[in-house]
């Protein structure tokens, strides 16, 4: 495989305008994320930016940008172009889609979501998931769950659905985490599809891969990602950064 990580980033996000240039610790989320996605290895790293203010962010800390249509429906969409842009030759069969708001994610989470897609050759799209924190989370409908078959070696597992609703019985609830790794064919595949009709339902982009007949594996993380939705979220992963002495 010949990986690229691509990370969408706009600036008009409805709960937390601005969010990707927000400071934390003394750098502008989006570089953090950068830089995470660096370390991991896996490929070249490059945000598919909708506003010129991230771009110039970006190439700022000497990192790579690519200027989108701010248009554009979805992340997905977003890194598709970037990915045209940046490979119109298409020597990059693997996408990982990172999202751009969550600024301390550890390497080894993308390397994993990497490597399921090499070690599963029947996989579609590969993401990750993490087992629920407190018994709260499996009736929080922000925080989406992963139906998933778990293989033999208990850290991955196909996913058959996923929901916001609450899941009952024994055993985990497993949280889904917005990291993606796409083969190519299947990225152009899923952008090309209008929106479908449980997935507008549950309002969960990954719902169209799976109404597809794509196949979805999930990687199994540890713990959890810092993710960046709201100020609370905010002002939590700048507590995280200096709790940790974190250099910028």
């Amino acid at each position: 495989m010949t990986p690229i990580l691509l990370i969408p980033a706009r600036l008009a996000a409805t709960r937390l305008p601005g969010k990707p240039l927000a400071d934390i610790g003394g750098l502008p989320m989006i570089v953090r994320v950068v830089r995470q996605a660096e370390a991991s290895g896996v490929g070249p790293v490059a945000v598919a930016a909708g506003d010129p203010e991230i771009v110039a962010a970006v190439e700022a800390a000497g990192g790579r940008a690519v200027l989108t249509d701010p248009d554009l429906p979805s992340g997905s969409d977003r890194i598709l172009a970037a990915l045209w842009a940046l490979d119109p030759a298409g020597r990059h069969d693997v996408v990982i889609n990172l999202q751009g708001d969550i600024p301390f994610i550890a390497p080894e989470a993308i390397r994993a979501c990497a490597d399921l897609l090499s070690e599963r050759p029947e996989a579609d799209i590969s993401t990750v998931m993490v087992a629920e924190s407190d018994p709260g989370d499996r009736m929080n409908p922000d925080m989406p769950k992963v139906v998933a078959a778990m293989a033999r070696d208990g850290r991955t597992a196909r996913a058959l659905y996923f929901t916001r609703s609450v899941l009952y019985g024994e055993g985990p609830v497993w949280i889904h985490h917005g990291i993606y790794g796409f083969r190519r064919q299947a990225l152009e595949r899923f952008t090309a599809a209008p929106p479908s009709p449980l997935e507008r339902r549950e309002r969960l982009e990954q719902l169209r891969a799976l109404e597809l007949g794509m196949t979805v594996w999930s990687a199994v993380l540890d713990e959890a990602p810092i993710s960046v939705d709201n100020p609370a979220d905010l002002e939590r992963a700048r507590a995280y950064a200096r709790r940790m002495g974190d250099p910028a």
